[in-house]
């Protein structure tokens, strides 16, 4: 964009003074002394709030399990692991998601395999996941991309025919539902993720939830070096000290720092989720008569928890490409973002032989997002100046 355009947007003033950023996290002083309680505590670390925290989730979603972890990428990793993904084993994912989903499969030697999405809702398509099993599949990884669920009964209905495993990466779904049931025991494993961003934060942190009992086993190993204590499981004992290393797991433990944290948002969430739905509501009534856009579609029987709110602009009505949009949001202060890159654009996987052309829908999607600021404590100040924003840009370029 040249600057003389910029400033024939701007008029010499942008829309904020300061920026707004696309996300971050909500901190109150509730938040703030239950940390300090952990730390004035006998642990830290591997100690009870863990448990408290994990049985809180489980509760939340209506699941059996809930294993924390020291990051959504290492719970799925996990879950990789505890579906038994191996060298030669195929995973079907969505490409529209951040590379953690599809990484996790290469971490425990397994080939991603990327399918394309529905034009329409933006979710992983069930009938190109059908395209593509075959003898070597092994699991499914849905996205929930932007909080909206996946098709799961049509996703674990492909599964149980072909006797599969169903991992839903729902970093952006924590309190959304399919069918009126909340997202977290649909699947056979289901991954929540604690970024400061997302609809609660344990500053960095993430949690499986299952209600198979032979995943939580090997969800538990897994993320404590492999090595276990349980009597019940060891193979001699040396004495009440003795303890096994029984497989090559990881540290990938979640602190009771970040569990407190994580259970005082918790007493929060269905607040912060009214307030990312009542947000994302004010953004579809003031953009759904620009022309030059399309916003997210209702998806009927599937309620969003709004972790993202998505623009896609008709470029056949602007003068101008999506990064030129882009750079205007960002001189107005609005701190835009894309999401996301499809997985095998990135350099590592061209290495690996994935080559653009793969999904078109997705491609062609990612061509013309753009994700606006969307987060509980923003002000209606806030949430006026990107709407205005959006207005006076996009009706500067329009055809």
């Amino acid at each position: 964009m040249k600057k003389n355009d910029s400033l024939a947007i701007h008029g010499g003033k942008p829309v904020r003074d300061t920026y707004l950023p696309y996300g971050k996290q909500w901190i109150n002083n509730d938040d703030i002394e239950a940390v300090i309680d952990v730390l004035k505590s006998n642990y830290i670390t591997t100690g009870s709030t863990i448990n408290r925290f994990e049985k809180s989730v489980s509760e939340y979603v209506g699941a059996k399990y809930s294993v924390a972890f020291s990051s959504g990428t290492a719970a799925l990793h996990a879950a990789c692991f505890a579906a038994g993904i191996e060298t030669g084993d195929e995973v079907i994912t969505t490409p529209m998601t951040f590379a953690a989903t599809s990484n996790s499969v290469l971490y425990c030697g397994g080939k991603p395999v990327f399918v394309d999405i529905d034009p329409q809702t933006y979710l992983i398509s069930p009938e190109q996941v059908a395209n593509h099993i075959n003898a070597k599949t092994k699991a499914i990884i849905t996205v929930d991309y932007t909080g909206g669920p996946a098709d799961y009964n049509e996703i674990m209905k492909l599964a149980k025919e072909h006797d599969l495993i169903v991992i839903d990466d729902a970093a952006h779904a924590l309190g959304s539902t399919y069918k009126g049931e909340k997202i977290g025991a649909i699947s056979d494993m289901t991954m929540f993720s604690f970024h400061p961003v997302k609809h609660i934060t344990t500053g960095e942190g993430g949690v499986i939830t299952t209600n198979n009992k032979a995943y939580y086993d090997k969800l538990i190993l897994f993320r404590n070096h492999g090595i276990t204590r349980d009597p019940r499981l060891l193979s001699l004992s040396h004495g009440p000290w003795y303890y096994e290393m029984q497989t090559l797991g990881y540290n990938y433990r979640m602190t009771d720092i970040q569990a407190a944290l994580g259970l005082s948002q918790l007493n929060r969430l269905d607040a912060f989720l009214l307030k990312r739905k009542t947000i994302a509501n004010e953004y579809t009534k003031a953009f759904q008569s620009i022309k030059s856009v399309r916003v997210p579609m209702n998806l009927g029987d599937r309620e969003s928890s709004w972790h993202l709110y998505v623009l896609r602009l008709d470029l056949t009505k602007l003068r101008v490409d999506r990064g030129t949009i882009y750079l205007a949001l960002t001189e107005e202060n609005i701190g835009v973002n894309v999401h996301y890159i499809p997985v095998y654009y990135h350099p590592y996987y061209r290495k690996l032989g994935y080559q653009k052309g793969l999904c078109p829908n997705a491609e062609k999607l990612y061509e013309t997002i753009i994700t606006l600021p969307l987060f509980p404590s923003m002000s209606q100040r806030d949430v006026d100046d990107v709407i205005s924003a959006v207005q006076k840009v996009l009706g500067y370029y329009e055809v």
